[in-house]
């Protein structure tokens, strides 16, 4: 046997010498399939297999394999004839086995079809029941029940589904029909419809498919069937489906299997009965048996909330021999899967059949309980419970959420990208200062076009922020994730008009002041004032509550510090005031990764003092150029060319007296204002690292907005009293329009900016430096790291650094404090990646910046790439968002070479990673492969790096 064609056997669990297997047969205790072939058969094929091997009740039937999608959508949306012999092989078997055949009208079988991907999308995809159902088997069933009503009302049923799945008739169209019928009747639901109005409504329902489609409803069986199949193999790529996968990061390529089964009938009579049940409150983890049934009705009935359930625990007094035997299986499946099961059964007249079992969904809150009271249990290692829980479980419990009750009676109004998780609501504002001056008294939620650095004071004063453009990246999502902040980006059904403060959507105008709920974790927009409730883990960390009163906490605790037992990498917080510090230390946090000062900058009580620094420096900067080159030339002039040049120095210092003391002053203002801010962290986070980076951003984005500007300067009426503030406005705005760069986050930011006005880089360095003494003065340690961004040439790292060191041996000598620090650089641009080991001859650290390195390694805008990237991702020509997941063979090989390299030329260099890559647990299996020393991240993303790192550490072993 060739390698393939061995592969091909292990792949679909075929036998060596079989033939290439695509259905798998399941009954009378036996299955071919097992759990372990969850991947050929799906999460719904591979549990069923598994019950019956166990010996639990099932209805018998056959799988399709994911195998087979794939081949049917790759021929084109039709299966090769050697499938479809195979499934009649099975149909065969099948009708055999039970002694009935599909379309006999006198003794007909009728199956169900269902999906069941590898990964479990519960509700995406379609399923079709009592199918085999005609004009002659729906008599041939009512004579076998002796109940023509039951016959009818599965056949009713079976039209509605076929109609709708199949032949793309609305549901709805239907479903009018059969609510007139009840109308009629009088009846509150079906089951008060008797046989004689279920024939008229069946008949009605033949006429309206007639006339939607042109054609009468298929009669033959074998057609219904194969229709249905291909139908539920073409459910893969609805909308929904699409959807679910794209948000939940499932592979497009997985495909669905397909499980026809023989039908038990939960619709059978007063002895009948359908359900769903978890074997653990799947919300709240609390070990108690959970679910609901209907008596006398199929399993849509419960999903598609056509009559209300009932709980579950209620049967055991209508079914208490079905109950008990349900309990036992349902305990034994979760002991045997050692996980909570997620089950679906009927009770066709007193005998229970199990329909499905699979692992359960869950929210984080029960993840949590769930995994650390499976060890207590004995069900589970230590191990084993850090890789039940998702990290984005651990997301859930940190941030609030809407209350689950209260948001039923809120209508949702449009859906965006979840981009920072939580919940909040508020009055809705347009503009960052009136969320700034109504934030301070009430509850507001910023609703933006896009964001800007200028919106940081509205951002921080709204309770979370609403944005139509940008993607999980976008500057509203990295800042609000940093604030803690919910916020839903990228909601492209929002039409946003700023100027007149009005908003659309869903056929609504909701002027400022409106009130909407955000979901950040799934991204929703909800009408009205929807109660949201604190995380109870917050509460502990701020001190309103007890650990010992809060449950969930000590679940919390227990599991991260199993995390910390296994992870190598060390995780830090980016931060940039102590509240973020602390709560970053609260967290788990192990230092600071990076602290942005020019976030330090936008303080309302510092912007006049930026705005100063801004406007003055290049003036200033040329005036010392030239006070310098004229001084040097006058020291070699004879003493005929030393008249002039006296005159052109006097001249140039007189010019420059004003810029140069203004561009000086504002940074004499700004340092004891950032002094404080240092030692503010420093003494938040106790001696851990805090790597500060020196200042980034483009410098315009300080100063007021060029159309703002103008505005003002037509609305200035003439006059003595303007004057002077008209020539004020123009000077900036002549200083607005030369700051101006077409591509401001290629042009003059980061270490550039350092090199061109290096009195900055001094001013910041003397504020870290003296903060850390003064902290040192007080008996306390500090670990400063200073960090030069975007550095593209070492000469720029060596001449920042041989700065920042001239200032850190002024303050020591002048201070006589020994102040122990590192200098490295951020690694975010490429070329700084492929010179990395040149450039770690001048530095004691590397951090990859990878948002900005994702940028330049692409040639995306990270907050333009909104408009195509969830397109590349869709039709498959990038498998994931590389701003959200690390872009492996790409960004990744730089992250890799780099790091290589710098090691090789300096060993030990420490080497982290700072980007919002730092936080994603699929970056973070490749930074612990890579090697890396840290990762750093927001601070209510440090419990899931933390979780996120043990994973990946045990995923090596």
């Amino acid at each position: 046997m060739s390698t393939k064609t061995a592969a091909a056997a292990v792949e679909t669990g075929a036998p060596h010498g079989e033939k290439h297997r695509w259905v798998y047969f399941f009954g009378d205790g036996h299955a071919e399939g097992n759990a372990r072939m969850r991947d050929l058969l799906g999460g719904k094929g591979a549990g069923i297999a598994e019950m019956v091997n166990a010996g639990i009740p099932v209805p018998p039937g056959y799988t399709i394999t994911t195998e087979a999608c794939r081949q049917f959508f790759e021929a084109g949306g039709r299966l090769l004839d050697s499938i479809v012999g195979a499934e009649e092989q099975a149909l065969g078997r099948l009708e055999k086995f039970l002694g009935r055949r599909l379309g006999d009208p006198a003794n007909p079988l009728l199956v169900s079809v269902r999906s069941g991907a590898p990964v479990s999308m519960p509700g995406m995809m379609d399923t079709v029941l009592n199918l085999g159902l005609n004009d002659q088997t729906v008599e041939g069933v009512a004579r076998k029940s002796r109940s023509p009503r039951f016959a009818y009302d599965s056949y009713r049923r079976f039209i509605q589904m076929f109609s709708d799945v199949v032949l793309g008739v609305p549901r709805e169209v239907l479903e009018k029909e059969l609510t007139a019928a009840k109308k009629l009747a009088r009846v509150g639901d079906d089951t008060g419809l008797d046989e004689r109005r279920l024939r008229g409504v069946v008949e009605r329902m033949k006429q309206l498919v007639r006339s939607e489609t042109g054609a009468e409803f298929p009669q033959d069986a074998r057609e219904q069937l194969a229709r249905a199949r291909d139908a539920v193999f073409r459910s893969w790529h609805t909308e929904r489906a699409v959807n679910y996968r794209r948000l939940n990061g499932i592979p497009e390529h997985l495909g669905t299997a397909v499980t026809v089964q023989a039908m038990v009938f939960g619709n059978l009579g007063s002895e009948s009965a359908t359900g769903v049940g978890f074997t653990r409150d799947p919300a709240t983890g609390e070990p108690k048996f959970y679910g609901e049934y209907l008596m006398n009705a199929q399993g849509e009935d419960v999903v598609a909330g056509i009559r209300t359930p009932r709980p579950i625990e209620e049967m055991e007094r209508e079914l208490p021999k079905a109950y008990a035997t349900l309990r036992e299986i349902t305990s034994r499946l979760e002991r045997h899967y050692r996980d909570v099961q997620d089950f679906e059964f009927t009770i066709e007249e007193g005998r229970l059949f199990m329909l499905q079992t699979r692992r359960a969904a869950r929210t984080g809150q029960a993840a949590l309980r769930i995994a650390v009271e499976m060890v207590e249990e004995g069900l589970l290692t230590t191990r084993e419970a850090i890789e039940r829980v998702e990290p984005e479980h651990l997301d859930q419990v940190l941030h609030p959420v809407l209350d689950p009750a209260s948001r039923k009676n809120h209508e949702l109004l449009a859906r965006g990208l979840p981009a920072s998780p939580g919940a909040a609501a508020g009055a809705i504002v347009f503009t960052s200062d009136e969320a700034v001056r109504r934030g301070a008294t009430e509850r507001v939620i910023l609703v933006r076009a896009e964001t800007s650095p200028d919106d940081i004071a509205g951002m921080n004063s709204a309770r979370g922020i609403l944005t139509a453009t940008g993607g999980m990246t976008s500057h509203a999502a990295v800042v609000a994730r940093g604030m803690g902040k919910c916020c839903v980006a990228g909601c492209t059904a929002l039409s946003i008009d700023e100027e007149k403060r009005v908003l659309r959507v869903a056929g609504r105008t909701l002027r400022e002041g409106a009130f909407l709920s955000l979901d950040g974790s799934t991204g929703e927009v909800l009408l009205g004032d929807a109660p949201t409730a604190d995380s109870e883990v917050v509460r502990v960390l701020t001190g309103r509550l007890k650990p010992e009163s809060a449950p969930l906490y000590q679940c919390f605790e227990r599991l991260t510090k199993w995390c910390d037992e296994v992870r190598r990498l060390r995780v830090r917080a980016n931060a940039d005031v102590p509240h973020d510090a602390r709560l970053a230390r609260h967290l788990g946090a192990e230092g600071i990764g990076l602290c942005r000062t020019e976030h330090m900058f936008f303080a309302e009580a510092r912007i006049p003092h930026v705005v100063t620094m801004i406007l003055n420096a290049q003036e200033a900067r040329q005036a010392k150029l030239e006070i310098d080159r004229l001084t040097e030339e006058l020291k070699g002039a004879s003493r005929s060319e030393r008249p002039p040049l006296r005159r052109q120095l006097t001249e140039a210092k007189k010019r420059g007296r004003d810029p140069m003391r203004a561009f000086e002053g504002a940074l004499q203002k700004l340092l004891p204002l950032q002094r404080a801010d240092f030692k503010g962290l420093f003494l938040a986070m106790e001696g851990t690292p805090v790597t500060i980076r020196t200042l980034d951003p483009p410098l315009h984005e300080f100063l007021p907005k060029r159309e703002h500007l103008l505005r003002e300067l037509q609305g200035l009426r003439r006059g003595a009293g303007s004057k002077a503030r008209r020539q004020r406005l123009l000077v900036t705005l002549s200083r607005v329009e030369e700051l101006h760069e077409f591509n401001p986050m290629l042009g003059f930011r980061g270490c550039r900016l350092g090199i061109l006005h290096p009195e900055i880089t001094r001013m910041q360095a003397r504020a870290i430096f003296e903060a850390a003494a003064s902290v040192i003065a007080e008996g306390k340690q500090v670990a400063p790291e200073i960090m030069i961004p975007l550095v593209g040439d070492p000469e720029e790292l060596r001449r920042q650094r041989a700065v920042v060191e001239g200032v850190a041996a002024e303050v020591m000598r002048r201070l006589d404090v020994r102040i122990p620090h590192t200098i490295g650089t951020m690694i975010e641009v490429p070329r700084a990646a492929v010179l990395a080991g040149e450039i770690a001859e001048h530095a004691d650290f590397f951090s990859f910046g990878t948002n900005d390195l994702t940028q330049m390694t692409f040639g995306y805008s990270r907050d333009d790439s909104g408009r195509f990237l969830p397109e590349y991702v869709r039709t498959g020509i990038l498998e994931d968002d590389p701003f959200v997941s690390i872009d492996v063979p790409g960004v990744g090989a730089l992250v890799r070479r780099a790091t290589f390299a710098g090691r090789k030329q300096k060993p030990g260099l420490k080497v982290g990673v700072c980007g919002e890559h730092g936080g994603d647990a699929r970056s973070i299996e490749l930074f612990e492969d890579v090697g890396l020393d840290y990762v750093s991240c927001s601070p209510f993303r440090v419990p899931l790096a933390r979780l996120a790192a043990a994973r990946a550490a045990l995923k090596r072993k």
